[in-house]
């Protein structure tokens, strides 16, 4: 187990004082087996009232209304959260799927529902050949053809920070051999959906050893991060980050999943003010490791 805090402020600024619309936050993540809600503090400015939820997915949404205008709006999550290890790839898969191609169960099927279905568009099926390219043959170990596509995206395209707002249509992606952690997502997830596999999108954060000098550094710490889900009967949703080329990794701290990354957005709202009010936005995420208690 090991103990970390999660700080993430936003920060927006305006040249005059302007009205601000109810944001939607996703910054709460959800006790479970591997990870334990210790503390959250959610602190605004200005003033607001907050209400709270569960989505579709039974992700935590906060609604929030301010009550006065202001020419600054800052928004600070402050998370401590209890990480338990699982021992990375050291998980089951049930006989019948540890060789693809499998057939999910009608329970599975139905409740995986659009998770198994490509969402955007793949007309000449550019995406569904490039992720059929990684089938070694038929049948193929399960978790050796996903963790060749996997390592494919790692290995193979350019990681680059993307300021605009969204996730690159995968085709986009793959023909640029570029992105951010959200387009790489995104394009595993639309990879497998091609091939049958039930996916989702996980967005939250990354613990990066590096920062405190225990380890390699990662690509994706400093901000917010996002990974795939895949189902593999047996073993449950497996987390495969291809921005880093890693299964089911410990570092990976989640908030929400989706089915879309358009579900996933942090910090969503709008503002009413003049044209040329809005002067910028800053982000700023910090995850650290909090030491060990002194034994007496």
């Amino acid at each position: 187990m090991q103990t970390l805090t999660v700080r993430h402020l936003t920060r927006y600024t305006y040249a005059n004082p302007v009205e601000f619309q109810p944001h939607r936050l996703m910054l709460r993540p959800r006790d479970s087996h591997d990870l334990r809600l210790v503390a959250a503090q959610l602190t605004l400015w200005p003033p607001a009232n907050v209400r709270w939820m569960h989505d579709v997915f039974g992700n935590s949404v906060a609604t929030v209304d301010f009550t006065e205008t202001a020419n600054e709006l800052s928004i600070e999550s402050v998370l401590t959260i209890e990480r338990y290890g699982l021992g990375g790839l050291d998980f089951e898969i049930a006989e019948a799927a540890k060789e693809y191609p499998f057939v999910y169960s009608p329970d599975d099927r139905t409740d995986l529902g659009r998770m198994l279905e490509p969402h955007y568009p793949d007309p000449m099926g550019e995406l569904e050949q490039w992720a059929k390219g990684f089938i070694a043959g038929r049948p193929t170990d399960t978790m050796a053809l996903l963790t060749d596509i996997n390592n494919s995206i790692h290995q193979g395209f350019a990681y680059q920070v993307r300021h605009e707002q969204g996730t690159q249509p995968p085709l986009e992606t793959l023909r640029l051999g570029s992105g951010s952690c959200r387009d790489f997502a995104l394009l595993l997830i639309e990879a497998v959906r091609a091939l049958g596999f039930g996916a989702r999108f996980v967005t939250g954060y990354l613990y990066d050893p590096a920062l405190d000098g225990d380890g390699p550094a990662v690509i994706g710490a400093g901000a917010t991060h996002a990974w795939a889900d895949i189902y593999l009967p047996g073993a449950g949703w497996v987390e495969f980050d291809p921005t880093n080329g890693t299964i089911a990794a410990d570092n990976l701290i989640r908030v929400a999943v989706t089915r879309d990354p358009s579900q996933a957005v942090p910090v969503a709202g709008g503002f009413t003010g003049l044209t040329g009010d809005y002067l910028g936005m800053e982000v700023n995420v910090s995850v650290r490791s909090q030491p060990e208690p002194l034994a007496a």
